[in-house]
C-alpha cells in the first residue's frame, strides 16, 4: 500500500456540542451508542445501534435537544417486528429523503462468564437478527417529520445478492467484528447509494459499494442490477461512515476489529470512477482522537462552514453531561 504517499492532513479545531437526549433514550442507552448522524435544516437525525427507533434533535440556542423519536416498525415492515434492535449504522439525507442502513452483520456473542467452557460457548454462537439486514428510504413530509416509506430486506436484501460476489460472498457468514461483512456508513448521492463497509477489509484495502435502487411498490425497494464496488488503500482501517461534500465523500475510517484506533477523516472523489483507489488518490483531512476503551467515532455530519460534526460511540465519562447529554466535537476543516 502506498501509505507515504498519502498527503499531509490538516489538524482542524475542535469544540463541543451537547446532545440532549429525553429519559427513555438514555434508559435505552441510545446517547452512549450513537452510531449514525445527519444534519437536518432544523437540526440533526441521530441513531443508535442498540433500538429499532431514530431520533430527531431540534437546535435550541445552546444546544441539540427538544428531541422527537420515531419507532422504524411504523414507517416500514421490519422483517422481524418493531421490538427488535436494527443496529442502524448510516444516515443519509438527500432529495427530500431520509435513508437508514442496518449494519447487515452477524453477531458473535460476548464473553460473560469466568467459566472456561461457558465462555468458549459463547464464543461459538453466531446469531442473525433479521432486523440489521435492512436498507429504508422514507419521505420526508417537513425537516423534521418523516412518512412511511420502503425498505430492501429478507430474500430481496442485500446480502442475497452478495451471496455469489467474489470478494464478498465468502464474508457474509462472518460475524461483522471478526472482519466479515459489515455495513457501517451511506451517502447518497443523486441515484447512487454508496455503503461503507467497516468489514471486510481486503489486504488492507476497504470497500464502498455504488448501488442504484428502484421502487418495487408495496413499502418495497429493489436493488438494480449490477452493483459496484470500489476499493479504497485506508492503511488497512475499515470505513465508520460516509458523509457527501461537494463532489466528494467524506470518509470516516477506523478498525474493522475491536480495537480503539487509529482514527481518520479522508476526503475520496468518486467522479474519478476508479474501482481501485489508491492512497494517493486519497486525502486526509484530519486525525481524529479515541480514547482507551471509549471515545470511539463512529456517526460524522457535514456543517456549515467547512465544519464537522464527530460523534461517539462509549463516551468517556467527561463527555456524559449534568443534563443526560453527551459531548460531540465538531472540527474545523
Amino acid at each position: 500500500m502506498a501509505s507515504s504517499k498519502r498527503p499531509k492532513c490538516n489538524h482542524g479545531v475542535v469544540e463541543q456540542v451537547e446532545l440532549r437526549f429525553d429519559q427513555a433514550s438514555r434508559a435505552a442507552q441510545t446517547h452512549t451508542n450513537l452510531s449514525a448522524i445527519r444534519q437536518s435544516a432544523t437540526g440533526l437525525w441521530i441513531a443508535g445501534d442498540e433500538t429499532a427507533t431514530f431520533e430527531h434533535l431540534a437546535w435550541t440556542g445552546d444546544h441539540f435537544g427538544a428531541q422527537r423519536t420515531f419507532e422504524l416498525a411504523d414507517y416500514v415492515d421490519l422483517p422481524a417486528g418493531p421490538v427488535d434492535e436494527a443496529d442502524i449504522e448510516g444516515l443519509a439525507r438527500a432529495d427530500g429523503h431520509l435513508w437508514l442502513a442496518g449494519s447487515h452483520s452477524l453477531k458473535r456473542k460476548k464473553v460473560k462468564s469466568k467459566d472456561p467452557a461457558k465462555a468458549a460457548d459463547r464464543l461459538a454462537t453466531v446469531v442473525r437478527e433479521e432486523n440489521r439486514f435492512i436498507l429504508v428510504r422514507l419521505p420526508l413530509l417537513d425537516e423534521q417529520t418523516p412518512g412511511r416509506g420502503a425498505i430492501l430486506s429478507g430474500g430481496q436484501g442485500l446480502t442475497a445478492h452478495l451471496r455469489d460476489d467474489r470478494h464478498l460472498g465468502a464474508f457474509l457468514d462472518l460475524p461483522g467484528k471478526d472482519n466479515g461483512f459489515d455495513v457501517e456508513g451511506i451517502a447518497v448521492v443523486s441515484e447512487q447509494v454508496y455503503l461503507g463497509l467497516r468489514g471486510p477489509v481486503l489486504r488492507g484495502w476497504a470497500v464502498v459499494l455504488e448501488l442504484r435502487l428502484d421502487d418495487a411498490g408495496s413499502g418495497r425497494l429493489r436493488l438494480r442490477e449490477p452493483y459496484r464496488k470500489h476499493f479504497l488503500d485506508l492503511d488497512g482501517l475499515g470505513v465508520r461512515d460516509l458523509c457527501p461534500d461537494g463532489d466528494s465523500l467524506l470518509v470516516l475510517a477506523g478498525p474493522t476489529m475491536s480495537l480503539d484506533g487509529p482514527v481518520r477523516l479522508v476526503r475520496w472523489r468518486p467522479g474519478l470512477r476508479r474501482d481501485v483507489v489508491p492512497a494517493d488518490e486519497l486525502e486526509t483531512v484530519l486525525e481524529l482522537p479515541y480514547g482507551a476503551g471509549c471515545d470511539h467515532p463512529e456517526g460524522l455530519a457535514l456543517l456549515a462552514g467547512g465544519r464537522v460534526m464527530v460523534v461517539y460511540d462509549s463516551p468517556s465519562p467527561a463527555r456524559i453531561t449534568p443534563a443526560g447529554g453527551v459531548l460531540a466535537d465538531v472540527f474545523t476543516l
